[in-house]
């Protein structure tokens, strides 16, 4: 029996935005590229568009042998748990597309496979060479069967509620297509290359993740709209290691030791904290050595406000709240009920950062925060999209350093280190 395997990718810019897909098919035995295509598909959502490549794939792979058996690999974790029966589709737009996807072939001759993104870069190419006018034709493929009375697995009751396996605050998202690097020269111009001597010293914001409490063991959503809880004694001993890490590193060096390049006196280090216990005694640690006597306190660098998610796990959001969940999965001005839309946290959090940058210009800034503001800053450094906030994972206890010049040039130093 033929062996293929379908290769699939859906994408918008802008979520929802201008939409399409790629999927190609490989012979399993030797990789051979036997079919591809990658077309638009409107305004539309990532979600829309990733079952659009999904259906799209499977058809070339009918086309060339309708009793083939068929690997289907897709970076949408949302779209190969659904379709393999261990996620029940409760978006009502998205059910006629599943069905529409399981009709093609018969039952079981179809699986499912999740994939990072990286190795789906081939049907990733096809989608963005569609978006940007140059969509790829298949030829063309006879109708698929006659639908099956009802969906059948793919609306099985019982999710595999696998979020509970997760690491702390891991969100299942689907990646979406990257964004096309900049064409015209004058979108950069502007901007010094980071190593230039014009540019003047940084102001360099140390970001450093509280460590771990309960919650974050418990894997639950612990937000901004309540003071607890407190370290546990691993979240104490990463606090610990990061500030040993600290006051070793050479991001502190020269306010420590006196040593600046400029020659001037050594000021005092900067620790910075939200009024979050958590992060309090995290700074505590950090600041008692380093030699720091006052913390301030900035209530702008909070955690995200979860509402009524507070202490719930994401399978249980996902139970109570399923499209709620899928809202702001989907789209940065939905917010759980009670709390924050992403939109209105980057700009609360990227006002923090401007407010301490006008204040401590040209210093390094030790600021201890949670995981929602640290992808914030990284994100927005990285001009990357604002649903990226979701694909970056900064650990308890963890240092992320910005570097933000006079001129609005920033960069990412680094990221996630763990000490």
């Amino acid at each position: 029996m033929t062996q293929l395997i379908v290769e699939a990718d859906g994408g918008s810019r802008g979520n929802p935005g201008p939409a399409a897909f790629g999927a190609l098919v490989r012979a399993a035995a030797s990789g051979e590229v036997l079919a591809e295509i990658g077309e638009t598909i409107g305004d539309t959502t990532n979600n829309v568009a990733e079952y659009r490549g999904l259906i799209a794939g499977l058809r070339l792979a009918h086309a060339i042998d309708p009793d083939a058996t068929v690997e289907a690999r897709l970076d949408s974790k949302l779209v190969v748990e659904q379709m393999s029966g261990r996620w029940k589709i409760k978006h009502a737009g998205l059910r006629p597309l599943a069905l529409e996807a399981q009709r093609i072939f018969p039952p079981g001759q179809v699986t499912y496979t999740w994939v990072p993104r990286a190795k789906n870069a081939a049907a990733d190419r096809l989608l963005n060479d569609a978006l940007d006018g140059k969509p790829r034709a298949a030829p063309a493929a006879p109708e698929p069967p006659e639908p099956p009375a009802q969906l059948g697995s793919a609306t099985a009751e019982t999710q595999q509620l696998f979020v509970e396996t997760a690491p702390p605050e891991t969100f299942p998202v689907e990646p979406g297509p990257a964004e096309p690097a900049a064409e015209k020269p004058e979108q950069t111009g502007g901007l010094m290359a980071v190593w230039s001597s014009e540019l003047g010293p940084p102001t360099t914001l140390v970001l450093v993740r509280h460590g771990q409490t309960p919650m974050t063991k418990a894997r639950v959503f612990s937000g901004g709209g309540a003071v607890g809880p407190s370290l546990d004694d691993v979240g104490q001993q990463q606090a610990k290691r990061a500030a040993e890490f600290l006051a070793e590193s050479d991001v502190l060096a020269a306010t420590l030791s006196g040593t600046a390049e400029s020659g001037a006196a050594a000021a005092s280090p900067i620790v910075v904290a939200s009024p979050m216990q958590r992060t309090r005694e995290t700074a505590g640690v950090i600041a008692a050595r380093l030699g720091v006597a006052d913390i301030a306190v900035d209530e702008q660098w909070r955690e995200c406000e979860f509402g009524a998610w507070e202490g719930l796990t994401l399978a249980e959001i996902t139970e109570r709240y399923p499209d709620e969940l899928a809202a702001w999965f989907s789209t940065t001005t939905a917010a759980p009920p009670g709390g924050e839309s992403l939109d209105d946290l980057f700009g609360r959090i990227t006002g923090a950062r401007d407010r301490t940058v006008a204040r401590y210009t040209g210093r390094t800034v030790v600021v201890v925060t949670h995981s929602m503001p640290i992808r914030v800053l990284a994100s927005s450094t990285l001009e990357a999209p604002p649903s990226s906030v979701l694909r970056l994972q900064p650990a308890p206890g963890s240092v992320t350093e910005i570097q933000l010049y006079d001129d609005g040039t920033s960069t990412l130093a680094g990221f996630n280190h763990r000490p």
